[in-house]
């Protein structure tokens, strides 16, 4: 059983059509990739499955179910969580107290009450939750530290798991890697293995080649249309997908995406 699924999806923006029968399914601990040039839709259907953004059309799925399309605040009820590209840390708060911020509501996580010390038990539950989302995420030992005292590396583990506090089912992650150096992407790329483990991860992606190395399926969007899905050594040799980064239709049948061709 899919644990996300969307058919026939559809965005109009005034004249412009921005989505066109989109479709993509995600299978429980699953890393999906989303790439595709500039503008390709991307980030449309990422902010449409967010609640960010309504469709004109089209169906979706959540944990084997037919559900109305999310409103952004729904996210937590069916188990979904997203990171932004901006990381977005509170710089007041250290590590372990911004974890805390991304706590599920319906889960007993009244923030304020936890913070400022009205209900021990539940802030004792609520850091424990913290501390093994840090944990998951390989930031444990920073969980003391400020964000002004972190490098841009671990304010995204940090970031990650602000994600995971919440225990979804469902992480989505925009453009994770973008800023990161190539050793950094490497142990990023290590760390989302082993969330997989824990939920279904959704990337959009520009960095190709960290793509490949990660993702289980991937669908290749243009012009607001999926051009090509399946396995990364499967639509890196696609013609339309040739054909959308580099400017050529294969016509030999020899070429193939380069990995370095993000």
């Amino acid at each position: 059983m899919s644990v996300l699924a969307i058919a026939n999806l559809r965005v109009n923006f005034g004249g412009l059509i921005a989505l066109d029968d989109v479709f993509i399914d995600v299978a429980p601990n699953s890393i999906v990739g989303l790439i595709g040039p500039n503008g390709a839709g991307k980030t449309t259907l990422f902010n449409c499955i967010s609640g960010l953004v309504a469709p004109t059309s089209g169906e979706i799925s959540i944990h084997g179910k037919k559900v109305d399309w999310l409103k952004s605040y729904e996210l937590a009820n069916f188990e979904i969580s997203r990171t932004l590209q901006g990381v977005g840390l509170f710089s007041g708060l250290s590590v372990i107290e911004n974890v805390m911020m991304g706590a599920d509501k319906k889960r007993e996580s009244n923030f304020l009450k936890d913070l400022f010390g009205l209900s021990a038990k539940s802030e004792r539950k609520l850091r424990a939750k913290a501390q093994d989302a840090l944990a998951w995420a390989g930031a444990l030992d920073l969980a003391d530290k400020t964000p002004s005292e972190l490098t841009y590396p671990e304010t995204k583990r940090v970031s990650i798991a602000r994600a995971l506090v919440s225990e979804p089912k469902i992480l989505l992650l925009d453009e994770p890697a973008a800023g990161l150096g190539q050793d950094d992407i490497d142990k990023f790329a290590d760390l989302l293995r082993q969330l997989k483990q824990r939920c279904a991860i959704i990337i959009v992606e520009h960095h190709v080649d960290f793509i490949g190395a990660i993702s289980d399926q991937v669908y290749v969007l243009n012009f607001g249309k999926v051009i090509a899905s399946g396995s990364f050594d499967t639509v890196k040799r696609d013609p339309a997908v040739l054909a959308a980064y580099l400017g050529t239709s294969n016509q030999s049948g020899t070429d193939q995406l380069g990995v370095n061709n993000a």
